[in-house]
């Protein structure tokens, strides 16, 4: 009876080539989901101003607020967000990461 699973490929090779598939996959998934937050944030921001001004944030308007503080607070937080989760994804490639560095 063979050992090797249907999943896991036996070669060293293959396992390199899926962790390395598996690794950016999941980085490019990441880097769009942080993409639309910075653009939804940046361009909606602006684009909505009008209608967002309605809405006060210690007494000015949310427009100016986001496009003043948020935006940047926003942008800050997506980069912090973007490296604390590509070290967990790094972590759990190992082997996909190494050969990237």
């Amino acid at each position: 009876m063979p050992t090797d699973s249907p999943t896991a490929p036996s070669d060293p090779h293959a396992r390199l080539a899926a962790a390395r598939a598996a690794h950016w996959q999941a980085t490019r998934r990441l880097t769009a989901a942080l993409l639309v937050v910075w653009l939804c944030t940046g361009f909606c921001t602006v684009f909505f101003a009008r209608e967002l001004s309605r809405f006060t944030v210690f007494g000015w308007p949310l427009s100016f607020y986001m496009a003043a503080q948020g935006a940047s607070l926003v942008s800050l937080a997506v980069i912090v967000f973007y490296a604390w989760r590509m070290r967990r994804l790094d972590r759990l490639y190992p082997d996909a990461a190494r050969e990237r560095a």
